[in-house]
């Protein structure tokens, strides 16, 4: 039997690759959320969010985003999967930096220090109900505690400088040139690269879907 299609609302080179290593096989198709802009409008209404929180409204955004337009384009009947992934540090919430300035600064304040990695995971079910659809949406959020290496400004212009802090959630990769800066975790460390397939198996459970059926 063929595995169920599961289409990721993410452009994550490194969540494709961790589902990738674990058998799985999605489409992906970004989403078109301004980020910034579905932020506002939920704090607008319900006051600031938590780290936690937030990564999980966006992650629903995503994940709805992508369902609508495939279903209005006729390709609809497949599990759509949304993520997004914040640094919490000092209760704040800390995506992307904007620029080198902003990474340098970041690790000036992460370093020798620790943080929580937050992940939020939304699933949307389109599936056909002949083919066992539910209709369902379910979502969570996984967070893992990271602790960083005290790096003296040089190493941290040296990571800096070679791009890839300004393209993650937190600033740092464990799966990439971050992680000799990354002294331990606690808690899943795949949720720190991207998507936690521990929680992600126990949301297709919610939907009646068991891992296996993703598996190619």
């Amino acid at each position: 039997m063929a595995p169920l299609l599961l289409v990721l609302a993410s452009a994550s080179p490194a969540r494709l690759a961790t589902l990738r290593s674990a058998g799985v096989e999605p489409v992906v198709q970004v989403s078109g959320v301004d980020e910034d802009a579905a932020l506002a409008a939920a704090e607008h209404v319900h006051g600031p969010l938590d780290p936690a929180d937030v990564a999980l409204l966006l992650a629903r955004a995503k994940a709805e985003d992508v369902a609508t337009a495939r279903r209005e384009a006729g390709d609809a009947e497949t599990l759509v999967l949304g993520c997004d992934s914040v640094l919490e540090l000092d209760g704040e919430a800390h995506g992307k930096p904007a620029d080198a300035a902003t990474a340098t600064a970041r690790w000036q304040r992460m370093r020798g220090r620790s943080g929580v990695l937050h992940t939020g995971h939304w699933l949307v079910d389109d599936r056909d109900p002949d083919d066992g659809g539910t209709s369902g949406t379910v979502g969570a959020t996984a967070s893992t505690t990271v602790h960083f290496a005290d790096l003296d400004d040089d190493e941290i212009a040296s990571y800096v400088a070679t791009g890839e802090p300004l393209r993650v959630a937190g600033a740092f990769t464990l799966d990439g040139l971050g992680a000799p800066y990354v002294r331990a975790i606690e808690g899943d460390p795949s949720n720190v690269v991207g998507v936690s397939l521990p929680l992600l198996r126990d949301l297709l459970a919610e939907l009646d879907v068991p891992w296996r059926a993703l598996r190619a």
